[in-house]
């Protein structure tokens, strides 16, 4: 019974045969990636490739820190590593010969024997040798940084393909066992057990399975390659980037391909099993009985964990909501609550259209009377509409409130930037037509909150607060930013201590310990309002001169004048190219990356669409064929086709577009409470593309189904009135020939 039932059902299971291979080769191609993502490249030492033995500042902070009844501690890297000094320098060089590199002296190599140069340094410094010396170069940390943002896109890739997989082979399977009632109620009739016929589906599921896993297995070993050029080509990934042979990403893809393939056609099995004998004696047009209490009690308690969980998120902890992984991850519990309700759902939308027409009407009361078939096409859109809105809308939205926000704390006309423009402020304010010229460094500062984390904030070191205030628009909710002075500091509202007036003890950006005194307090915002420190005692180059014209200047001449004086290296922009080439909103590579997983939804929704319209439209004989009896033209039935997977499509993005704006709403509340820009971005270009193409798709596959059936000639065929060949002209099709 079971191989039988394969051999006539291929075609049915072809979609989920299809979703899974599909899902095993992108699960084993990202897995392959991800494990090339776990080391950089051993590259050899370059700056002090002669030297034996490198002697290298110390870099990096470590301070103890309580958690529980235990003390740890933690270690964060400096902002400014502390240079190898004079006497350390000295004593070296009794060693052995010692190689500097320039006037830069944060590192020296030393040709001695390494135990040596250990005893002589001590803690003053670090001692590397080997390998080790790499850390002395520029940017060592270079390469592992590269592979951040591709194991970030790997990962959330890999999980959304698993997410859609389950969900396209569940929906597809779920349809499977809704056409087959009759054919199971018949079994039931013959003596099958309802125990029989759960296993039978569940065979079918583990054939599916097996097979698809294999060779989505060998589609993975062959499309990994090609993954990897293309994200080295769209520059997410370092230009050395390669595929390693690692082999537990292959027997991972396999096995979730069979477990994927099980648990999408468990839930089908069970309903399956209790289609009763009864089954086989009905006939009727009309979905009774779609959402079984248990399936509504499930939607409800997602719908309710999803809302939840934004609400809770929203008034504890709004910043996570701007995050990359929450905006990433909490959609999907709401699509899969929409989604195990849609048959609940389809008829109270379908009940708010008017069509017009005996076709419109027919395309509506159908669509209405055959829930299961308008759900099964109507829930895939939703996944990807809601993914396509609420994914791009998110990062869209998060990053022009990033723009927008810096925007607003620029107060320049022309912005001065450079690696150390600290001979260059003077000459900024001695041209003609300058009133301010603000210099300022980038910098951080470590603060140890409620004794168990040393948390590190960006900020930044400004030589005169007076003038820096009159060049920028910090959003200020406490105190007044020109009354930082050297032994004060500008907080903002994550702080643990942010009143005016309070000491907070600190380390600075060389690791050194101050008590500062807060005089000012900033808007939490997106996360950018870092701290203000003076620039005295921070040894930090000045890397950015903010500068603001006298009223009537012209600033064309005044940037030409700034950039005749300005040496190599130096870039003297417009605030407002400064601010699109440092705050652009959603990177390309964040854009690029996104747009990957869109198209990866997409492809697994065409799937589930083909399959299912190809599969309902298919069985519709007898239904197209009164149609044709009560005189409807076969083009009228094809248009009413047409027009039913229209309308499960249309509904599909109704559905799809609540979660968005319910996410993209909460998050725009949550900037507010930010007290930060709260526009909200809805991508339409690419809703309406990804709803144009399930469009598309619904309707070739509708049509295409009609050629699959009756009976091998195709039900559009069968239903063309025949020509009298004699005389070349159609004559009624006769009751007797239509059922026959």
């Amino acid at each position: 019974m079971f191989l039988a039932s394969l051999r006539t059902r291929w075609a049915g299971l072809l979609g989920a045969f299809v979703a899974v291979a599909l899902g095993v080769a992108l699960t084993a191609a990202m897995g392959l990636g991800l494990a090339s993502t776990f080391s950089a490249p051993e590259r050899e030492p370059v700056r002090f490739a002669a030297s034996p033995v490198v002697v290298m500042g110390q870099n990096t902070l470590t301070v103890p820190v309580k958690r529980g009844p235990d003390t740890r501690y933690v270690t964060k890297p400096l902002a400014h590593p502390h240079p190898v000094d004079i006497e350390l320098l000295r004593d070296l060089r009794r060693l052995g010969p010692v190689q500097l590199d320039g006037a830069a002296r944060d590192a020296v190599g030393v040709d001695a024997p390494a135990g040596e140069v250990r005893a002589t340094v001590g803690s003053r410094a670090r001692v590397l040798t080997g390998g080790e010396r790499r850390l002395a170069d520029p940017e060592p940390g270079r390469d592992a940084e590269a592979l951040v943002a591709v194991n970030s896109l790997l990962g959330t890739a890999g999980g959304v393909s698993a997410f859609v997989s389950v969900f396209v082979t569940a929906s597809t399977f779920s349809f499977v066992v809704a056409l087959r009632r009759r054919e199971f109620g018949l079994l039931r009739m013959a003596g099958a057990t309802p125990g029989q016929i759960r296993r039978m589906v569940l065979a079918e599921a583990l054939a599916v399975g097996v097979t698809a896993s294999g060779v989505g297995c060998v589609l993975g070993a062959w499309g990994a390659p090609v993954l990897a050029d293309a994200l080295v080509d769209a520059e997410i990934a370092p230009e050395w980037f390669t595929i390693g042979g690692a082999a537990w990403p292959y027997h991972l893809a396999f096995w979730v391909g069979v477990l994927v393939a099980l648990s999408g056609a468990w839930a089908a099995s069970r309903r399956a099993g209790r289609v009763g004998p009864v089954e086989a004696l009905r006939d009727a047009s009309v979905d009774t009985g779609v959402m079984p209490w248990s399936r509504r009690v499930v939607g409800a308690a997602l719908l309710a964990a999803g809302v939840g969980m934004l609400a809770f998120t929203l008034w504890t902890d709004p910043s996570a909501l701007m995050k990359r992984k929450t905006y990433t991850t909490q959609p999907m519990i709401l699509i899969t609550a929409l989604a195990t309700l849609t048959p609940l759902l389809v008829r109270p939308v379908l009940r708010a259209v008017r069509l017009p027409g005996a076709i419109g009407l027919l395309v509506r009361e159908n669509s209405a009377a055959s829930v299961r078939r308008t759900a099964a096409v109507a829930a895939p859109v939703l996944v990807t509409v809601a993914l396509a809105g609420s994914l791009l809308g998110s990062a869209e939205t998060a990053g022009k409130a990033r723009a927008e926000e810096a925007r607003e704390r620029t107060g320049a006309q022309l912005v001065v930037t450079g690696d150390d423009l600290s001979g260059f402020q003077e000459v900024a304010a001695g041209v003609d037509g300058v009133s301010v010229a603000a210099s300022s460094a980038s910098t951080a500062v470590f603060v140890r909150e409620e004794g168990s984390a040393l948390v590190r904030s960006e900020a930044r070191a400004v030589s005169d607060p007076a003038a820096f205030a009159s060049v920028s628009r910090l959003p200020v909710v406490a105190g007044d930013v020109r009354d930082l002075d050297d032994r004060s500091i500008v907080v903002n509202e994550e702080w643990e201590r942010r009143r005016v007036g309070e000491r907070v003890d600190v380390r600075l950006g060389d690791g050194r310990r101050a008590r500062l005194r807060i005089v000012a307090v900033l808007a939490r915002g997106t996360g950018d309002n870092g701290a203000y420190v003076t620039a005295a005692g921070v040894p930090a180059a000045v890397d950015r001169i903010d500068v603001r014209l006298r009223e009537g200047a012209d600033r064309g001449e005044v940037a030409a004048e700034l950039r005749a004086g300005a040496g190599p290296g130096v870039r003297v922009r417009s605030a407002e190219a400064w601010l699109a080439a440092t705050h652009p909103g959603t990177k390309p590579q964040t854009r690029l990356g996104l747009l990957v997983l869109l198209g990866i939804a997409l492809i697994y929704t065409a799937i589930s669409l083909a399959g299912t319209l190809l599969m309902a439209t298919s069985v519709r004989d007898a239904e197209l064929r009164s149609l044709r009896m009560a005189g409807a033209t076969w083009g009228q039935v094809r248009l009413m086709v047409a027009g039913e997977s229209l309308l499960a499509v249309g509904v599909g993005t109704v559905l799809g577009l609540t979660v968005t704006l319910l996410n993209l709403g909460t998050l725009s509340t949550a900037l507010t409470r930010l007290s930060a820009p709260a526009g909200v971005v809805v991508p339409w270009g690419v809703v309406g593309v990804t709803a144009g193409v399930c469009a598309v798709v619904g309707v070739g596959a509708g049509l295409a189904g009609g050629v699959v059936g009756g009976g091998g000639r195709g039900l559009f065929d069968e239903m063309r009135p025949r020509g009298n060949r004699a005389g070349g002209r159609e004559r009624p099709v006769r009751q007797d020939e239509t059922t026959g």
